[in-house]
């Protein structure tokens, strides 16, 4: 009797055992998948608010450029009219 209850016993274990083994393997899996997404949409956040930054500043460079040489122009203008009006 005993003899048949260690036989049904110890493949009992090592089926639980496995079971047990495969499921959290697959638990680990999930895990790491979900890691794997959250981490690629945070990459792609700061890429993005990066991206964004640069971006930015660079718009905001040529808008001082494109300002300056506004301003430079208007000073010309004026001296040439000041000029113009002071010859005739």
């Amino acid at each position: 009797m005993e003899d048949t209850v260690v036989r049904l016993l110890v493949p009992a274990i090592g089926l639980i055992s496995g079971l047990i083994g495969t499921y959290v393997g697959l638990q680990n899996r999930a895990l790491l998948a979900e890691v794997r997404k959250e981490l690629a949409e945070l990459e792609n956040r700061i890429i993005t608010r990066i991206n964004g930054t640069y971006v930015r500043a660079s718009e905001c460079k040529l808008r001082e450029e494109l300002l300056q040489e506004r301003v430079h122009s208007l000073a010309d203008d004026y001296r040439r009219s000041r000029l113009n009006s002071s010859i005739e």
